[in-house]
């Protein structure tokens, strides 16, 4: 499985200790957790919804890289946590991370989850028939991985970009953050 990330271009794709900020699947001083999504789409909505970007001109002043990294086998932990938790806003990410240290305390290696930052069927990508058309419909991904993981090997997809402003739409924003 090749799961997809976005970086500052100036540091690795990967964390190395727990000096990382918390997140949605860790708190303070748990890390390092890698966060991927299934879709290059996927990881920019992480990247919009988190630093509240709705307006396209600002769409325009990102610059990001872009990593797809070779995952192997995504892991079979599902958190067993309701919908509106697993895409909630900041507030749910104590459940989330509550939920990633039982999965961790049993032996848990990472989790799959429905992705917070992209709307339902917002996965869809896209096929050329007379132009551009959009794919199936699916629901996005986020794969966490615990721990250090020098076994990853990432690609450098984009080492300076933005995503389409297009995509804004379908962002699951943060609550009480309104698309422009």
């Amino acid at each position: 499985m090749i799961g997809f990330r976005h970086t500052d271009p100036r540091f690795p794709f990967l964390w190395e200790d727990d000096s990382q900020p918390p997140g949605r699947w860790h708190g303070e001083g748990e890390g390092p957790v890698h966060y991927f999504a299934d879709t290059p789409d996927g990881a920019w909505a992480e990247f919009l919804r988190h630093e509240d970007i709705t307006d396209p001109a600002d769409v325009a002043e990102v610059r990001r890289a872009v990593w797809a990294v070779e995952l192997g086998r995504p892991p079979r932990e599902e958190p067993e946590l309701g919908g509106r938790t697993l895409t909630g806003g900041l507030r749910s990410y104590r459940a989330c991370q509550g939920e990633a240290r039982r999965l961790r305390a049993l032996g848990a290696k990472g989790l799959v989850a429905p992705s917070a930052a992209l709307l339902p069927g917002a996965a869809h990508g896209w096929r050329v028939e007379r132009g551009l058309r959009r794919g199936t419909p699916r629901d996005g991904r986020v794969i966490a991985l615990f721990g250090p993981r020098a076994d990853l090997i990432g690609w450098e997809a984009v080492h300076v970009g933005r995503p389409s402003a297009r995509l804004l739409g379908r962002v699951r924003h943060f609550p009480g953050v309104a698309a422009r």
